[in-house]
């Protein structure tokens, strides 16, 4: 679960400071990665290496709007109903947060790592560092 902080001008002018809340379950990331052929962070791999902007970034904005919900007061709950996600699209807030993300690339990533259930984040910044400890990845 990710809280992030945005600060937006809301369309009486008026400055605001809000928390937003951000998730993806393993569930959903399960269903993300087996809804396209070959694996979705194989995909976008190579999105990457075709430097293919424009569809990276309908991703990005994908993957806010998979994130976005609401947490319940007890924390036992994310809700994420399609008219929260609605109501927050037509906020300046999501236009500050979409633009963070679509223009800097270090924003992007911070974001969907701290989206994340925080096993799996732990998991793959292992990976990276054994990987880039020049250790090679085990067969198992």
């Amino acid at each position: 679960m990710y809280k992030k902080t945005i600060t937006y001008t809301d369309y009486n002018d008026v400055e605001r400071t809000e928390d937003f809340y951000f998730n993806l379950s393993e569930v959903e990331l399960t269903d993300m990665e087996l809804s396209v052929k070959g694996g979705f962070k194989a995909m976008i791999d190579k999105l990457v290496e075709a430097q293919d902007t424009a569809a990276l970034v309908n991703i990005l904005k994908d993957i806010i709007i998979r994130s976005y919900g609401i947490k319940s007061e007890d924390g036992r709950r994310f809700i994420k109903k399609p008219e929260y996600v609605e109501e927050f699209m037509e906020t300046p807030a999501y236009g500050a947060l979409y633009m963070e993300l679509a223009t800097n690339e270090k924003a992007a990533a911070e974001f969907i790592n701290k989206i994340v259930p925080s096993k799996l984040a732990a998991q793959a910044k292992a990976k990276v560092e054994n990987l880039t400890a020049g250790n090679t990845p085990s067969v198992t």
